[in-house]
């Protein structure tokens, strides 16, 4: 056998292999996991459905108010492999990072404290941050702000720091785009 014929029989078992380990991998169980993010480039198929609202800019803020915490969504959890603990110290919170935004695929599948989640709506997914609470997300590059509701878990990849609906994306003008570079800063009711 030639050195040519054993390197491409070589890179076919190894990725025969690897394809056996993807087939055996799992995922968390749907009520540990609120969403997995899409692939890159999903968000093009995404959104924003058939039937969208006729005027998204006259879709309403969340306005923060006192609420309850979650009992259930405020545990620590695991997802894709990583353990996450919320946050529920209440300390100030800023962070600046990839925002990013989820539509049509869990539009009405249930959020991780329960309610459904409403691509339309002014909502958001964190990681660790308690829920439900209020941030305020501004676009870095157009200083476009909005304030949404926390009330999923995710996004589960490394460089993002929030979800956001379909219309919160609209409003803040990263919709076509995808993701857009933001700064997140909680905000509590008065």
């Amino acid at each position: 056998m030639t050195c040519r014929k054993r390197r491409s029989a070589a890179l076919l078992s190894l990725s025969l292999g690897l394809l056996i380990l993807a087939g055996c991998s799992t995922t968390p169980p749907p009520s540990t996991v609120s969403h997995v993010p899409p692939e890159e480039g999903h968000y093009r198929t995404d959104g924003p459905g058939l039937h969208p609202p006729a005027n998204l800019a006259s879709i309403p803020d969340a306005v923060p108010r006192k609420e309850p915490l979650n009992k259930f969504a405020n545990r620590p959890y695991t997802a894709l492999g990583k353990v996450y603990v919320p946050d529920l110290s209440n300390k100030p919170y800023k962070v600046q990072g990839l925002a990013s935004w989820y539509g049509r695929k869990f539009h009405n599948q249930k959020t991780s404290t329960g309610e459904l989640y409403d691509m339309y709506g002014m909502t958001g997914a964190s990681t660790t941050l308690p829920l439900p609470c209020y941030v305020r997300v501004t676009n870095l590059a157009n200083r476009k702000s909005v304030v949404v509701r926390v009330n999923d878990r995710g996004p589960f990849k490394s460089d993002r720091v929030i979800d956001l609906t379909y219309t919160a994306a609209w409003k803040l003008g990263f919709v076509n785009q995808g993701t857009a570079w933001v700064e997140v800063e909680r905000v509590f009711p008065e």
